[in-house]
């Protein structure tokens, strides 16, 4: 007989579902969850859920730079408690990372205390402090002035901006990462100052296409500095919102000790430790991947930054060593770029000019939403104010009414009927204290009166002005970079180029070591480019000795030499500094004009002083030919660049405090030298007129200045290559933004200007459009002249005008150097 099973209680209560459309239901909650409220960032403030209330919190708090550092403790708790309850380490995690330099390009926390490094994490959030920092600011700055949507905490007791303010391209400058489900995002930090060209070209050209828009941003600029070698990934990441990108250490080859070589890194490629470094030396050593390292030491302090340095051992290379650091440790790494950000509540994966775009129109739905409060907050208090004149005007009879009524309630009525005014003026005028009815006051309110007027005006006319509005944005984001930009720090380079010598090759039978690398002696071409790098050639590289072009770049200055050999670097401090050739890295065979992008910066071989900028390459030996100077405060010299016994870098100007070589070439007599100044006046004279003057001496006189006026170029031209040579004049304003503004350019042939006299003032060599008042960059040189970027990306110049009195033609960008 069955048995029969007993009835369940009355209070239970068993719901039959599918277990499928249950997990499926909860899986989607839960994605959705992560995706929108943890792991990806919006894309108009840049910031994740977490950053937004840890700074609105500091905000909120008070905790402002000009003020005294708090526990992280306490910053973690707040937010926490009020915003954000989903865990301490999460919170104080991303309130690291807001604080490491190292990870942001412009950090919004100060930190103080042990924040971690790229090798350590940070200490407990009760041992470190923290505070906005500046850059802070700018992100929460109008919060209070109805800018932003506010919405309700997780308990619905407070609330909490929707997005941040940001007048700053946070997402762009820096970057963000995260794992969401199903997605991930993974963006690198950008240069504040060439985003903010970017979005303000987008202002003034809403139709501007990438390409334009690349010319400000030539690529990322990671927070360690380093090299990023290959533009194409990132070129591919600005079109689709998806590519990448390898990052190299910044390495030179130094002299260690008088008979030792080794290698020395200043700086890792992003988010890489020298710890890491280290180990991974270690085991490409031990594994024979690597061979030619004989140790390496990590020097790295906090008075000289990071300093990684690799012995090499005897009779290896140590170019071809680094090459084979770069392919077997972390010397050399590589970024995925995924931009996926949130647009209206949605995952997008966008490109350069849609993540502008959505910025771009963030700011300005909140400068307008900032200017209707405005004009709102005024109307009101102007409404008020006109009350408490009418009030003023006939005090007397305000007072008998007030007096002869019963009550609050009755005064404000009659006081409206009485003299026609509104509630809000009746309740003004009933809070209206005795010290205000004094002659000043009334004085005092006309001018408030007045004042309020015309802000009102000025705001209507913003408001329906979209041109206003938008050049308002424009003008806002300038401030911005000016205050917080700052210079580039990787260097952008779209190829590796070839390496500086074949890998080191297996050892042979019989033999227990790797065969030694040798270079030969055969003869070169040293190259200097517009960005600052050195490369060497072969001497069968005729495009650039007749033409003085590079497929990438511009050239500066181009000197005969040998691979073993010697060169003069000319620098803007009046020395020449010696540079061995051999550092110099060798450009592949080519058939038509050699890319300079394979080249090494300069200041990876030599010294420089702060300010000191490297002008051209000099010969050196008791042969090499004269070299003529001039300098900003129109000096001019003749100078034999021959070097001293002893010594790496020497003096051929002596230079006034203040004052800098501005341009140097090597000069015969029958040859002319050429000034170009601030006020573009050219003077040219032949450089027999200079005798030449030993080292120590200090020069004579070479072109007459008036006033602040400067000498902006200088350059010495052959003879026989005057018919030839063009003057390529730039003109902008010289209160502009260094790099800001593009100006007008005019190319013009050499020998439409007169020769004059040495010590004379010259001739005119283009006239100035409105808003220009100099001239801030020249260049003297055989043509064709090819203009430059901050990048090395090419800005086209305007054709030959015949005219030697003109203006100029307005440039796409600005131009950073011409060769």
């Amino acid at each position: 007989m069955a048995r029969r099973s007993a009835p369940p209680p009355a209070d239970e209560r068993i719901v039959d579902i599918d277990v499928a459309e249950e997990m499926q239901d909860s899986f989607l909650e839960y994605a959705y969850s992560v995706i929108y409220a943890r792991a990806l960032p919006d894309a108009r403030d840049g910031l994740k859920p977490v950053q937004r209330r840890i700074l609105y919190q500091m905000a909120d708090m008070g905790l402002r730079p000009d003020r005294g550092h708090v526990k992280s403790a306490r910053v973690v708790g707040e937010v926490m408690g009020k915003l954000h309850p989903h865990g301490d380490t999460a919170i104080y995690d991303a309130l690291v990372r807001m604080a490491q330099a190292f990870s942001l390009r412009l950090p919004l926390v100060d930190g103080h205390g042990n924040f971690g490094s790229l090798d350590d994490g940070p200490a407990a959030p009760r041992y470190t402090e923290a505070r906005l920092a500046p850059a802070a600011l700018v992100m929460t700055g109008g919060l209070d002035e109805d800018v932003v949507d506010f919405v309700p905490n997780y308990d619905n007791q407070l609330t909490q901006p929707e997005v941040l303010p940001s007048a700053m391209p946070n997402l762009l400058v820096n970057g963000a990462s995260g794992i969401a489900v199903g997605m991930a995002t993974n963006m690198p930090p950008h240069n504040l100052v060439e985003v903010i060209a970017a979005a303000r070209h987008l202002i003034a050209h809403p139709d501007a296409d990438l390409e334009a828009l690349m010319r400000f941003v030539p690529g990322p600029d990671l927070p360690g500095g380093g090299k990023i070698v290959g533009l194409d990934g990132v070129r591919d990441a600005y079109v689709s919102g998806r590519g990448s990108f390898r990052t190299r250490a910044t390495a030179r080859v130094e002299n260690l000790t008088p008979r030792r070589r080794g290698i020395v890194v200043t700086e890792l490629p992003y988010l890489v430790g020298p710890e890491r470094v280290t180990e991974k030396i270690a085991e490409a050593v031990r594994s024979k991947k690597v061979q030619g390292v004989a140790g390496v030491q990590d020097l790295t302090d906090r008075q000289h930054g990071l300093r990684l340095v690799i012995e090499v051992k005897s009779g290896f290379n140590p170019e071809a060593v680094l090459e084979q650091l770069y392919r077997a440790t972390p010397l050399e790494e590589s970024f995925g770029i995924n931009n996926v950000a949130l647009v209206g509540g949605q995952p997008r994966t966008m490109g350069l000019r849609e993540l502008l775009t959505v910025y771009v129109e963030h700011r300005l739905v909140v400068t307008r939403r900032r200017s209707e409060y405005r004009l709102r907050r005024r109307s009101e208090r102007l409404h008020l104010v006109e009350g408490l004149l009418i009030a003023i005007a006939d005090i007397d009879e305000v007072i008998a009414v007030i007096r002869s009524s019963d009550d609050a309630a009755q005064a404000r009525e009659r006081l409206v009927a009485v003299f026609d005014l509104s509630t809000p003026q009746a309740d003004y005028i009933l809070e209206l204290q005795l010290r205000r009815l004094t002659k000043f006051s009334r004085i005092e309110l006309t001018s408030e009166r007045d004042e309020l007027q015309r802000e009102i005006a000025e705001l209507t006319e913003l408001l329906g002005d979209p041109a206003r509005l938008r050049a308002l944005v424009s003008d806002e984001l300038a401030q911005v970079a000016n205050q917080h930009g700052t210079p580039r720090r990787t260097v952008l380079l779209e190829s590796a180029g070839a390496p500086a010598a074949a890998a080191a090759a297996a050892p042979t039978s019989g033999r227990a070591g790797a065969v030694p690398l040798e270079i030969p002696d055969t003869p070169c071409w040293v190259l200097l480019s517009a960005t600052g790098l050195l490369a060497r050639t072969g001497d069968d590289a005729r495009p650039v000795r007749e033409g003085r072009r590079a497929a990438h770049d511009a050239i500066l200055g181009s000197v005969p030499a040998t691979a073993r050999g010697e060169v003069g670097l000319v620098t803007s401090r009046g020395r020449i500094v010696r540079v061995n050739v051999l550092d110099a890295p060798a450009l592949p065979p080519t058939d038509g004009p050699p890319s300079l992008s394979g080249g090494v910066g300069v200041g990876e071989l030599v010294a420089l002083e702060p300010g000191e900028r490297p002008l051209t390459l000099a010969a050196l030996g008791p042969d090499a030919p004269a070299l003529a100077l001039g300098t900003a405060s129109g000096v001019v010299k003749r100078v034999s660049p021959e070097a001293p016994a002893k010594g790496d870098a020497w003096e051929v100007i002596a230079l006034k405090d203040g004052d800098q070589v501005v341009g140097a070439a090597t000069a015969a007599d029958d040859d002319e030298v050429v000034f170009v100044t601030s006020d573009a006046q050219l003077l040219r004279f032949r450089a027999a007129s200079v005798r030449p003057q030993g080292r120590a001496a200090a020069g004579m006189a070479g072109v007459r200045l008036a006033g602040d006026v400067r000498a902006v170029a200088f350059a010495a031209v052959a003879h026989d290559d005057v018919s030839t040579a063009v003057v390529v004049t730039v003109a902008g304003s010289s209160d502009a933004l260094p790099g800001t503004a593009a100006g007008s350019a005019k190319v013009t042939p050499l020998d439409r200007f007169p020769a004059k006299g040495r010590g004379t003032g010259g001739v005119r060599a283009q006239r100035f459009l409105r808003g220009e008042d100099a001239v801030v960059l020249a260049w003297i040189g055989p043509a064709p002249a090819r203009a430059t970027g901050a990048g090395g990306q090419v800005i086209e110049l305007p054709a030959v005008d015949e005219r030697r009195d003109s203006s100029g033609t307005a440039l796409a960008a600005p131009v950073h150097a011409i060769g």
